[in-house]
């Protein structure tokens, strides 16, 4: 990564130096402000102090994953109940005296805390308070014949389970909150079981995997011979590589993170929060072999959802078939979900509410500003999807 950093500045400064270099957008302007004085400089000084600026970026992003690693400040919030469990399952109760159930459906290769990450920052205790009855599904790390599990697997058996012991602990059907991946294996369960869910609502879930796809992700045909072989062995995608696939989407975001991060006083709220949301990232799990030649070949290359030719349990899952209220988030800078890939998504469910705040994919669940553009928005809806079907 280091090297990449310096390599690429000092390849920059050779295209442009010849004409070659075709700025973004968003600093074409400045650049054309800064060309005059650059073009004026000497060119061995201009070498010297790209190298100055290198050094002091790779010191401060030394130094910042320097303080990270010494810090001793980790998450410690008490465990809520456990309701169900099965196999490396875990179903959580975020408000055992009651309230309008809600199902929340997190993806199967981060771990499920992310919803409940600080006292401050838990979409699960922000809706206990507003007097829902959240209950998580904590997926765990797979174990024994959990490695053998596919997708269907996981919907008509992990979650049929689940979802049959949250019908057991209230009458109501509850909503069922999908994020990431897990909005699509929410889509799945809501066909499945539609008259034990009362509506559905789909947090950056991916389903025209072609649509705004980055570089990153359009390799993926390139190094799947690789990864087949990695998962022979291994019987898993490790989660090293799994984060190698999120890195490639935007390589130079860990050096910028870090940077930042050196500049904070290490007891402000800032510091304890990008260390709790760090340790998150780096608390991956894998995904088992079957699931990731579903998730990577299927989804990601033949692009199967959007061809509806993805199935569970033999049934092509069919959004349009969908006859319930359901809401559609689709942040607007998310990287991880390019959003025409979810707002495909949103335009095939029939009556669809649609919400684009203006964050990233993680930063919607514990960013700056995601209780006032996400979370408020969400409980707005369903308090106003019981009585309309009122638009967002």
């Amino acid at each position: 990564m280091l090297a990449l950093s310096s390599s690429s500045s000092a390849a920059a400064l050779t295209l442009w130096r010849q004409g070659w270099l075709d700025w973004k957008p968003d600093v074409r302007k400045a650049a054309r402000e800064l060309s005059p004085s650059l073009e004026s400089a000497n060119p061995a000084d201009l070498d010297r102090a790209l190298q100055r600026v290198q050094v002091r970026r790779l010191k401060a992003f030394a130094d910042g994953v320097l303080a990270y690693r010494r810090s001793p400040h980790r998450r410690n919030l008490p465990e809520p109940a456990v309701v169900w469990r099965e196999g490396t399952t875990r179903l959580l109760d975020y408000r055992p005296a009651g309230g309008r159930p809600l199902l929340v459906i997190p993806s199967l290769v981060n771990r499920a805390y992310i919803l409940d990450l600080t006292e401050r920052r838990s979409l699960m205790r922000w809706l206990a308070k507003r007097g829902y009855r959240p209950l998580l599904v904590d997926w765990g790390r797979p174990e024994d014949d959990e490695g053998d599990f596919t997708l269907t697997d996981y919907v008509a058996g992990r979650l049929d389970g689940v979802l049959d012991a949250v019908r057991g602990l209230d009458e109501r059907p509850p909503t069922v909150l999908g994020y990431c991946m897990g909005g699509n294996l929410a889509v799945a369960l809501a066909l499945r079981r539609r008259r034990d869910i009362g509506g559905l609502i789909l947090m950056a879930t991916p389903w025209d995997f072609h649509a705004g796809q980055p570089p990153a992700i359009a390799a993926l045909p390139l190094v799947s011979a690789g990864l087949g072989l990695t998962m022979e062995i291994a019987g898993e995608l490790p989660t090293d590589i799994l984060q190698t696939l999120f890195f490639g989407l935007d390589p130079f975001l860990v050096i910028r993170k870090f940077e930042r991060f050196a500049r904070l006083d290490p007891e402000s709220d800032k510091a304890r929060e990008f260390i709790e949301l760090e340790d998150w990232l780096n608390d991956g799990v894998p995904l088992v072999s079957k699931v990731a030649k579903e998730c990577l070949d299927g989804w990601y290359v033949a692009n199967t959802p959007a061809r509806k030719r993805w199935r569970i349990a033999g049934r092509a899952v069919d959004p349009t078939k969908l006859d319930l209220p359901s809401l559609v988030v689709v942040p607007a800078k998310d990287r991880i979900v390019p959003p025409d890939s979810a707002l495909a998504l949103g335009a095939l469910i029939p009556g669809a509410h649609m919400l684009r705040p203006p964050q990233g994919h993680i930063a919607m669940a514990v960013g700056a500003g995601c209780e006032r553009d996400v979370w408020e928005p969400i409980a707005a809806w369903l308090e106003g999807s019981e009585i309309s079907s009122k638009s967002i």
